[in-house]
């Protein structure tokens, strides 16, 4: 399994700040994965509560597991699509999302629903990627697997993580699904993939976009762009991890 909380881990420390929790808060945590920012904000809201969607089963149950393993008995976790969820009407009194709602394949009916489940005034906060030739950790190892300069990409569709990369764009949805009051805040932390390029390896072969670029490489060609990707981790080793720049768009915003 990916280790999201481990390449993330800049980001979250910002995301955190910006949610700001408050001791009897109910979180709404959305596209949670294993439960970090789900946990932290149950510890900050206590005695409040902190709820954890996510489609993953396997990433859910490791939720669960730290989260007992931590006795954080007001955090939990279900599985389902924030989109359609059935959420109970104006409970959550704040919401957030670490690189979770850029996937939805309808985003107006996906904060439209999350909308409704906020209280009136309640905050949703989030982060999502800029545009794809932001991210150093998209443009190099998409180099480095190709064997050229990274072409450009595509404009996003459904289930794109560069959906919500346009700031007017997201605003438009989140306005137009009942919000108000968007704030967009540029974030730019990098990415670690792991303590050395032999592991940052193995993470990035786990993947989406790298098992794409690989699949139906013969097996030279294979190997010669994983010998180019080793190459790639190899310069971006720092002695303290290897790391890519990255950027992101923090959204704050207020159901009306």
């Amino acid at each position: 399994m990916f280790d999201y909380d481990s390449e993330l881990a800049r980001h979250h420390e910002r995301l955190m700040e910006a949610l700001d929790v408050r001791a009897g808060d109910r979180v709404l945590d959305i596209g949670c994965g294993t439960g970090r920012t789900t946990r932290d904000a149950a510890r900050a809201a206590s005695p409040g509560t902190a709820l954890g969607i996510d489609v993953s089963g396997p990433m859910l149950a490791r939720a669960r597991r730290e989260a007992e393993a931590e006795g954080l008995s007001n955090a939990a976790f279900t599985q389902g699509d924030a989109q359609d969820q059935a959420f109970a009407p104006e409970h959550f009194t704040l919401a957030v999302s670490r690189f979770g709602t850029m996937f939805f394949s309808d985003p107006a009916a996906a904060f439209a629903n999350i909308g409704r489940a906020l209280r009136p005034g309640a905050r949703f906060v989030q982060l999502v990627w800029q545009a794809a030739e932001r991210q150093e950790w998209h443009t190099a190892i998409r180099a480095a697997l190709s064997g050229g300069p990274a072409s450009p990409a595509p404009a996003p569709a459904a289930g794109d993580p560069f959906t919500l990369a346009d700031p007017q764009v997201a605003a438009g949805v989140l306005t137009a699904a009942g919000f108000t009051g968007v704030d967009v805040v540029d974030v730019r932390e990098p990415v670690h993939y792991g303590p050395d390029a032999e592991r940052a390896l193995a993470a990035v072969l786990q993947l989406r976009m790298a098992r794409e670029w690989l699949t139906g490489l013969d097996a030279a060609s294979g190997e010669r762009a994983l010998d180019r990707l080793r190459g790639t981790l190899d310069a971006h080793d720092t002695g303290d991890g290897v790391w890519f720049d990255s950027r992101a768009w923090l959204v704050v915003a207020r159901r009306m």
